[in-house]
C-alpha cells in the first residue's frame, strides 16, 4: 500500500504520515479514544484513535496517520489514525485461542490442533524466523566451500536403509516408498564428480513413536563430500557449519535470542567439542548410572551432554566408532567398528554421519551380513560398479537442532505442521 511501513520503521518517520497494516492483537475503548495495537511481521505498535469503533481482535486493518513520540508506547512511538480502514475480520464468534496471550499456558495438543491460528502468536512464529535463518547460513556456509545444492526424489523404488520404517504407496500400480533419506542419491552425485554436494528436504520413517524428540516427517540437512580421509574431516566440518549458523543466529535474531534468555556455543566451546569412542560414551554413562550401559539411549544421551559440559564447557560431543549392526549395510568400517559418529547437542542427538563403503567388492560383501539381497539395491550398487572416490557425509535434523538452539521442550515445537503417529491434520 502507498506509504505503508512496518511497526519498527516508526521511530524514522516521527510527524509523517504513514500507513500501518497488520492485525488487531488487542484494543481498549475509553469512550473518546480507542487503542489499538496492531501487530505485523516486525512486531507491535501503538495507534490512537478517535473513534469508538472496536474492531475485534484478529481482524485485519490498515491505519492511517501521523506518527508521534510516545514513551510509554511499544516501541517509544504510536500512530495518532486518521483513517482506519477494515480490511478482514474473523467470521467464527470467540476465537479458540487468544493471541494477545500466553501460548505457554495453552497445551501443545491445543495448539497444533488450531495451528493455523497459534501461528500468530509471535512467540511461535518466532521460532520459524529462527528456522529460517538456520537455513540461510547452513546453504550459505555450503556455498561457499564449493558445495552444490541438489534436489533428489522422496519417491522410491526401495529402501535405503534396508526398507525398515517406510511409507509405502502405489505408484500407478507399482509399490513405491517414500525416501528415509538422500543418501543412494547424495552417492551418486558425489561419484557423477560433484564431489561435494548438500540438499536441505524431507525425509519420512515409517516408525511408531510418539516421543518429544520424534516426527515421522522431518528436514534432513545432508552433506556428502568426496576425496576425504575420515570421519574427523567431517566433524571438523559440521563444527564450522554450527559456528556459521550460531553467529548467523546472533547477528539477525539477537532480539529474539535475548527474549529467549538463549545463550549460543561460541566459536572457541564449539572447537572444544569433544569426540568419544562409542565404548569411551559407555563407560562415561556407566559411572554415572552406576550400572552396565548396553547402548546410548535418550538418557545416556543427556548424561553425556552433561559431562560435555562439566569437562569441556559445551553440552555437545561427537561419539564415533560405533559397532557395526547399529550402523546402516554402506557404512564403512574397521573390523567391528564403523567409521561413523553421532554428534550429540543439550542432550539430544542431531547428527549421525560417517564415511561410506566405495569399493563395489565390499558393499556386496556387506549385504549378507544385514539380511540383504543384491536386487534389493541394485541401481545402488551400480555406481560404485564405475569407480567410486572414497566419500563421507552427514545429515542433520533441521527441527532438532532448532528445538535445542531455543531449549524448546517438544520437537513438535520446531515444526510447522508437525506429523506424527496421530497426525495428520492440519
Amino acid at each position: 500500500m502507498p506509504g505503508r511501513i512496518l511497526s519498527n520503521e516508526l521511530n524514522a518517520h516521527v510527524d509523517q504520515t504513514v500507513t500501518l497494516c497488520g492485525w488487531i492483537h488487542r484494543s481498549r475503548n475509553l469512550g473518546v479514544l480507542t487503542f489499538v495495537i496492531l501487530r505485523d511481521r516486525q512486531g507491535m505498535a501503538q495507534l490512537v484513535c478517535n473513534q469508538s469503533t472496536v474492531y475485534n481482535n484478529e481482524s485485519v486493518i490498515a491505519a492511517t496517520g501521523q506518527v508521534v513520540a510516545n514513551p510509554k508506547a511499544p516501541g517509544g512511538f504510536e500512530l495518532q489514525v486518521a483513517q482506519l480502514k477494515l480490511l478482514s475480520s474473523p467470521t467464527a464468534g470467540d476465537l479458540p485461542l487468544t493471541i494477545h496471550g500466553d501460548p505457554a499456558s495453552v497445551g501443545l495438543n491445543a495448539l497444533l490442533a488450531n495451528r493455523y491460528l497459534s501461528l500468530r502468536y509471535p512467540a511461535i512464529r518466532e521460532i520459524f524466523i529462527v528456522q529460517a535463518v538456520v537455513l540461510k547460513y547452513f546453504a550459505q556456509y555450503m556455498r561457499n566451500r564449493g558445495f552444490v545444492e541438489i534436489k533428489s526424489s522422496k519417491i522410491i523404488g526401495s529402501g535405503t536403509e534396508g526398507g525398515t520404517g517406510l511409507f509405502t504407496l502405489d505408484y500407478f500400480g507399482e509399490p513405491a516408498f517414500l525416501a528415509q533419506s538422500p543418501q543412494f542419491y547424495k552417492q551418486a552425485m558425489v561419484a557423477s564428480g560433484l564431489e561435494r554436494v548438500f540438499e536441505i528436504g524431507a525425509a519420512y520413517r515409517a516408525e511408531k513413536h510418539d516421543t518429544p524428540r520424534h516426527l515421522n516427517e522431518y528436514v534432513s540437512l545432508d552433506v556428502e563430500i568426496g576425496f576425504i580421509e575420515g570421519e574427523e574431516e567431517l566433524m571438523d566440518l559440521e563444527i564450522g557449519i554450527l559456528n556459521a549458523i550460531c553467529r548467523g543466529l546472533r547477528q539477525e535474531c539477537s532480539t529474539i535470542l535475548e527474549r529467549r534468555h538463549i545463550v549460543l556455543p561460541t566459536e572457541q566451546e564449539l572447537h572444544a567439542i569433544p569426540r568419544l569412542s562409542y565404548q569411551e560414551a559407555l563407560e562415561i554413562i556407566e559411572r554415572q548410572v552406576h550400572s552396565a550401559a548396553l547402548e546410548i539411549n535418550p538418557e545416556g544421551e543427556r548424561l553425556l551432554s552433561q559431562w560435555a559440559a562439566e569437562k569441556h564447557g559445551i553440552e555437545a560431543l561427537f561419539v564415533h566408532s560405533f559397532p557395526r549392526k547399529k550402523r546402516p549395510f554402506y557404512t564403512a568400517f574397521e573390523g567391528r567398528r564403523t567409521r561413523s559418529f553421532d554428534c550429540i547437542f543439550r542432550g539430544l542427538e542431531i547428527t549421525t554421519g560417517g564415511m561410506r563403503i566405495h569399493h563395489y567388492d565390499t558393499l556386496l560383501a556387506a549385504l549378507s551380513k544385514f539380511n540383504m539381497q543384491e536386487k534389493d539395491v541394485a541401481d545402488y550398487l551400480t555406481i560404485f560398479k564405475y569407480g567410486c572416490p572414497p566419500h563421507g557425509g552427514f545429515a542433520i535434523g533441521l527441527e532438532r537442532l532448532t528445538q535445542k538452539l531455543l531449549n524448546l521442550t517438544n520437537i513438535k515445537e520446531a515444526t510447522l505442521f508437525p506429523r506424527d503417529r496421530n497426525r495428520l491434520r492440519p
